[in-house]
């Protein structure tokens, strides 16, 4: 078939090829182009990202492609149901015959000014140590701080839900402004009164949700450095669960509702009362076991023999002590019986070999004048006078008539 430059009839058609070449050139001729709509489909692949953009008013959609070297020039908190502003450049895949938009840039629609300085906001005050530190709450406040507006369901939900979970707790309420030109200084203004009252022990700053704009001047970075400075520990409750206002990070608890804050900051009177009573059976049941088992210790230990008669240890000693005496008695007089009977042989003995014995029997000493004994006699010439003793005296005789030797 013959492919004519002219327009296309039912005998010179045009080929699918050249369609789609002249319709990738009428689009490619479109240039850029920024659109707005909200993101309803958004899922990656390989690096790129692949959505769809749909029409904030009407039924109309438009597919997205938006290239890995771009994605890194994207703030990275894009996802499914933001509203954005996007420039993008029409593609028409002349393989696949469809049409896709090529992203080239993309943001949030009035608030990508607002998100990149709150997130800057939050870095810098993070590096600052601001987010760090948290107070510990009082295991149970006397009297509770409230920042809040006056008349608010916050209010209600706070006070209701914490005298439900104990009735004798007090509150001190600072109404404030959380929304508009006054929020910032006044909810500033209220902590900071609270913080300076002694007899207030936790400060919530209660607020019951709103959209993202709302919830800026809880970002403010004056009302964010009072909430940091404050000695009383502070608890944040003005959003839910997706909502991450600053005053979140640098209160010591943040709480996703005012219910939540009065749940967390006050102990339930029931539960605490269920816990006494459990502690209290639980000491006295162990009291009780202590004291049974000691008292059966007590009764074993009255039994033993040295306790029910204590006088039996020492009667036992006793008899012991009077054996012992008994027998050191008769070992004492053996001895002495036997010492006496050798001191008698000894005597007997000493008296068979004295000189007094030798003189009974008829012998004398002679003795010289100056009481040599005469042992010769060549001591005793004639004439020396001698002085003899025998057996019951002294005789003084002369040496006459030596009997001559024999």
């Amino acid at each position: 078939m013959t492919i004519t430059e002219g327009p296309p009839t039912v005998d010179t058609p045009w080929p699918v090829s050249v369609l789609s070449q002249k319709i990738r050139g009428w689009i490619e001729r479109l240039g850029t182009a920024w659109v707005e709509g909200e993101i309803t489909q958004w899922g990656g692949s390989g690096g790129n990202i692949y959505g769809k953009l749909k029409d904030l008013e009407v039924d109309a959609t438009i597919s997205f492609t938006i290239w890995s070297s771009v994605r890194t020039k994207l703030p990275k908190d894009l996802k499914q149901g933001d509203r954005v502003v996007a420039l993008v450049k029409p593609n028409y895949w002349v393989k696949g015959g469809t049409l896709t938009m090529q992203v080239l840039e993309m943001r949030h629609v009035g608030l990508g000014d607002l998100l990149e300085k709150l997130e800057l906001l939050r870095q810098k005050l993070r590096a600052e140590g601001l987010f760090e530190h948290k107070k510990p709450l009082p295991f149970l406040p006397n009297c509770i701080g409230l920042v809040t507006a006056k008349d608010s369901d916050a209010e209600k939900d706070v006070i209701r839900n914490a005298q439900l979970r104990w009735p004798a707790v007090k509150f001190r309420t600072a109404h404030a402004a959380v929304q508009g030109a006054r929020a910032v200084s006044e909810v500033s203004q209220g902590i900071r009164e609270l913080d300076a009252d002694p007899e207030v022990d936790v400060i919530i700053v209660a607020r019951g949700g709103g959209d993202f704009q709302n919830l800026l001047v809880f970002s403010d970075e004056a009302l964010v450095r009072t909430a940091a400075a404050c000695v009383t520990p502070l608890v944040s409750a003005i959003g839910h669960e997706n909502d991450r206002p600053l005053l979140d990070e640098v209160a010591d608890l943040r709480a996703s509702t005012p219910t939540d804050a009065a749940k967390r900051v006050v102990p339930d009177v029931a539960e605490e009362l269920s816990r006494v009573q459990q502690a209290r059976a639980g000491m006295r049941l162990r009291i009780t076991q202590r004291l049974g088992y000691e008292g059966d210790r007590l009764e074993s230990l009255r039994t033993r023999p040295v306790l029910a008669n204590p006088l039996s240890l020492v009667d036992a000693h006793a008899d012991e002590l009077s054996r012992y005496v008994s027998r050191s008695n008769e070992l004492m007089e053996r001895a002495i019986e036997k010492a006496h009977s050798g001191v008698t042989e000894l005597t007997g003995q000493l008296r068979a070999l004295s000189p007094q014995r030798t003189l009974q029997r008829g012998y004398a000493i002679a003795q010289l004048p100056d009481g040599t004994a005469v042992r010769s006699t060549a001591d005793a010439p004639d004439g020396t006078e001698l002085l003899l003793t025998v057996a019951d005296g002294k005789i003084s005789t002369t040496v006459s008539g030596q009997p001559a030797d024999h």
